[in-house]
């Protein structure tokens, strides 16, 4: 078992840069909503722009991190790819949400209130299994 592979560190880090920076773009409209220029909740705005920021830097943090992570080349693209899927779809759910005034707390209609729940489930099913891999490979470095 060897640290993350450099392609595998700079794909987070990169992914982990544009999510923040789809975060920051985010955080225009939650600025229109908390100074009454746009209509809209305000919570869900704050979410949207805190998932891509927060996201987005749980990428740059393992990917900068990859010399503390031992795992096998398959372990290691299963967390590059779970790591991908977690940050893209937080953010892009909770976006979702906030513009359609949807949380996505069930699977049922309308449309994008069920594009808002698939987004999230699958963000949490891949969170699940990134960050399992990454305190393996974390602890596996410390023998």
């Amino acid at each position: 078992m060897n640290s993350l592979e450099p392609r595998v560190r700079k794909s987070l880090v990169g992914h982990g840069l544009v999510v923040i920076l789809l975060g920051m773009f985010t955080g225009f409209p939650y600025a229109l909503v908390v100074t009454g220029a746009m209509a809209g909740a305000e919570r869900a705005w704050r979410m949207a722009h805190l998932e891509g920021v927060l996201n987005g830097l749980m990428l740059v943090a393992i990917g900068a991190a990859g010399d503390s992570i031992a795992l096998s080349e398959r372990q290691a693209r299963w967390l590059e790819w779970s790591l991908i899927v977690t940050a893209y779809g937080n953010w892009l759910g909770a976006t979702l949400g906030a513009a359609a005034g949807e949380r996505g707390l069930a699977p049922e209609g309308p449309l994008a209130n069920f594009a808002v729940y698939v987004l999230f489930m699958a963000a949490v099913a891949a969170v699940l299994v990134g960050l399992s891999l990454a305190a393996l490979g974390a602890f596996r470095r410390l023998r």
